[in-house]
């Protein structure tokens, strides 16, 4: 039996939060890291997601990777097909959002989709094609500082357009707020003239609405929020029993960790929370360019605090420093430095018992789960929105809480942990 739905997410935490609402919704989920080398059995599998870590990467390899997931999901025979990137639009003036849908849209023989980032529930809105993050625009939220991916403009028009050769339209929220045939007759109308349409989205229920408008899409591309209404489609026409034991993970024994490499506002909110009442180790990429700070340091210290774990490692600091270590070393080394010293610690914390882990961060997370060795993860229930619990499908089982690095409350750590008892 075909999937119904095949997804490309460009980095794993935002793979993690797209399959959160497909479970969430009745779709039995499946997150791969990567792209399978071995068979993997889909039987009981109603929707796939491919991690990638394509946001980051050169933009040519970028999509030469998002075209081998589309070949494999292409040999699994899905109804529909999903780009997946995080709902705040990160990119960059050269991609890479536009070439990857580009190059999905030709491989597919298809001239037209949707571009729906919005996420009201996570405080991402679109109205008039500009997105806001908690009612400020994009480019004075604080995403102007992301060291890797700087959003200076919030008009979402302009910014596809920049890195497409096709044009980009709008559908507004006047013609969203008249319904599904308003909003599916618009998407036809543009895709005569047009190859994307940013949509506008203030609320849940214009997810709904936008879901179930793009019904016969071959490939839909957005943030997570666009998933809420494509479940029903596939409902409507008989190929969905929504299951309601989708998210049931089995319980796993042993020490929890939380790691932290991002450096977003959230993020640094709750590493200060969590720090306050825990015992808490800074990562300095400075340090570790200069020797002063080994992985075996770090879990030396680890293993002196684990009694009164769980502990915190984090590498998460202010813009200001951020920018200065990027000065000295550049922008790629720093994160290197960061990424590779998580891994080597997490090699190591698990060989000696820890199974749960806490992750704040796209490539922190990308970093862990590959030092890991994990190919697979099943979704269970939601932590925060955007963010599930996950369980390796991998021996030995552990549980993972991949948590992008804007999302979350100011206690998600701790509600975290407390979901891994």
């Amino acid at each position: 039996m075909p999937l119904l739905l095949g997804c490309i997410a460009d980095d794993i935490t935002g793979a993690s939060d797209l399959a959160s609402v497909l479970v969430a919704s009745g779709m039995r989920t499946l997150q791969l890291l990567g792209i399978p080398e071995a068979t993997v059995d889909l039987s009981e599998t109603d929707a796939v997601v491919i991690a990638l870590k394509s946001r980051t990467q050169e933009t040519q390899r970028a999509v030469g990777d998002s075209l081998q997931a589309l070949d494999w999901l292409r040999r699994h025979e899905c109804i529909q097909y999903y780009f997946k990137y995080c709902s705040t639009f990160d990119s960059t003036d050269q991609g890479n959002i536009g070439p990857v849908a580009d190059a999905l849209l030709t491989e597919m023989g298809e001239t037209f989709t949707l571009a729906c980032p919005g996420l009201p529930i996570n405080g991402r809105t679109v109205y008039n094609g500009h997105l806001f993050v908690h009612g400020v625009l994009l480019n004075e939220s604080g995403m102007e500082h992301h060291p890797l991916t700087p959003m200076r403009d919030a008009n979402l028009v302009r910014v596809l357009g920049t890195q497409t050769s096709g044009k980009v339209g709008l559908v507004n929220h006047d013609t969203l707020a008249q319904g599904i045939a308003s909003t599916r007759a618009q998407l036809r109308r543009l895709a005569v003239d047009y190859r994307y349409a940013i949509i506008d989205t203030l609320n849940a229920d214009d997810l709904i609405t936008i879901g179930h408008a793009c019904s016969d899409l071959k490939l839909v591309t957005g943030g997570s929020g666009l998933a809420l209404g494509l479940a029903d489609n596939f409902k409507a026409k008989g190929l969905l029993q929504k299951s309601h034991n989708a998210s049931k993970l089995a319980p796993v024994s042993g020490d929890a960790v939380v790691l932290s490499g991002s450096c977003s506002k959230a993020t640094r909110e709750q590493v200060e929370i969590f720090s306050a009442d825990h015992p808490s180790l800074k990562v300095d990429p400075l340090a570790l360019h200069r020797g002063d700070q080994t992985a075996e340091q770090v879990v030396h210290w680890f293993n002196a605090h684990r009694d009164q774990g769980p502990v915190l490692i984090y590498a998460t600091d202010a813009p200001e420093a951020i920018q200065q270590c990027q000065l000295e070393l550049g922008t790629e080394r720093a994160g290197a430095l960061v990424e590779q010293l998580m891994a080597n610690v997490v090699r190591r914390l698990s060989a000696l018992g820890v199974t749960k882990f806490v992750i704040a961060g796209g490539e922190t997370s990308g970093s862990v789960v590959h030092a890991l060795g994990v190919s697979a993860l099943k979704i269970g229930p939601t932590i925060a929105p955007g963010v599930p619990l996950c369980q390796t499908l991998d021996a030995p089982s552990r549980l993972l809480a991949l948590k992008s690095g804007n999302f979350g409350e100011r206690d998600f750590f701790a509600k975290a942990l407390e979901m891994m008892r």
